[in-house]
């Protein structure tokens, strides 16, 4: 479990990270996102002990990072973004090292030989570091993270040189360890981060902008409740049937995309499910629903929004739930 408690890092006059609190519980996966200089990088480096806070607590398994390092670390394995390779060892010389380093009580040969499993560097653990490719050596940086199986990971970019079947081993892999540790990933690629993660918090100006699923912040932000349907059938009465549907706030027809065939766009009012009577209404009248698709923003929409919009922050419910219990 990982806790941060007003956490804040100044730089003389610049506040780099500003008074930022959230939880990541045991199983969790959490996506850290910000735009370059928004305190991301900040934050990671405080949360593994690399650098000093201001003020402000992090706790990792209820021991405070600066209070006691050298426990707080042992829980913790940290995959920078630039891997802390040795490059003129051997993959399994270097594993070994890191091993020693962490002082490691699993059995050797068997947790090393598990890590290379799940890392998939088996086939090149006997060749020097510095002539593997990309890819290889940001899986001997996860590789390094995974040793000593800490209840905490860290990964900053964990995905990146990887081609695309290596990615997603990595993603599986992730998902699979997000069972049974605490997970905090930071990437650009934002698909990634949807894929992955069960919340996501985006941090800007030092600050947490955004904090809640990906489906909730979709909500909060565009206040959208929109549908996307291709119909086949005739333009004004399909316009005139789906504007009388309980709960339709707006129905517009688009231009024609297939013979006898025009998309329909649709807004319910906030919590109301169209779905169904769409569905009734075409059968009902002969028409066919060739397709229909939610218009809700995506990762990358709401990324873009929450960056870029002035004073624009969204919270997790929970959090403000738990402030008013405590000031109750």
């Amino acid at each position: 479990m990982i806790e941060v408690r007003n956490l804040t890092k100044h730089y003389g006059d610049k506040h780099a990270v500003n008074d930022i609190s959230f939880t990541v519980e045991d199983g969790e996966i959490l996506g850290f996102l910000g735009p370059n200089g928004a305190g991301k990088s900040t934050t990671m480096n405080m949360l593994t002990g690399y650098i000093s806070s201001t003020s402000g607590q992090a706790l990792i398994n209820g021991v405070d990072i600066l209070e006691d390092p050298i426990k707080a670390k042992s829980y913790i394995g940290y995959l920078p973004e630039i891997p802390p390779l040795y490059v003129d060892m051997t993959v399994k010389s270097y594993l070994q090292y890191v091993y020693d380093l962490k002082k490691c009580k699993l059995p050797r040969r068997a947790h090393l030989n598990e890590v290379m499993s799940l890392t998939k560097v088996n086939d090149v653990q006997d060749r020097i570091i510095k002539n593997l490719s990309k890819g290889y050596k940001q899986r001997v940086g996860l590789a390094q993270a995974l040793i000593g199986n800490p209840p905490v990971l860290i990964l900053d970019e964990p995905t990146v040189g990887l081609d695309p079947q290596q990615i997603l081993e990595i993603r599986t892999l992730i998902k699979k360890l997000g069972k049974n540790h605490t997970v905090i990933l930071s990437s650009h690629i934002l698909s990634e981060i949807q894929a992955v993660c069960d919340r996501i918090i985006i941090i800007n100006h030092g600050i947490i902008a955004a904090h809640d699923t990906t489906e909730n912040l979709s909500r909060n932000i565009s206040n959208d409740h929109r549908l996307i349907a291709r119909i086949e059938g005739p333009r004004e009465e399909i316009v005139k049937a789906l504007r009388n549907i309980d709960g339709i706030k707006y129905c517009r027809a688009d231009m024609e995309r297939e013979p006898g065939a025009y998309e329909y766009e649709l807004e319910a009012a906030p919590g109301k499910d169209i779905r169904r009577d769409l569905f009734r209404i075409v059968s009902e009248n002969n028409w066919v629903l060739l397709s229909s698709r939610s218009a809700e923003m995506t990762l990358e929409d709401m990324f873009l929004k929450i960056t870029m919009g002035e004073g624009l922050v969204i919270e997790n419910p929970a959090d403000k739930a738990e402030e008013k219990g405590a000031q109750a």
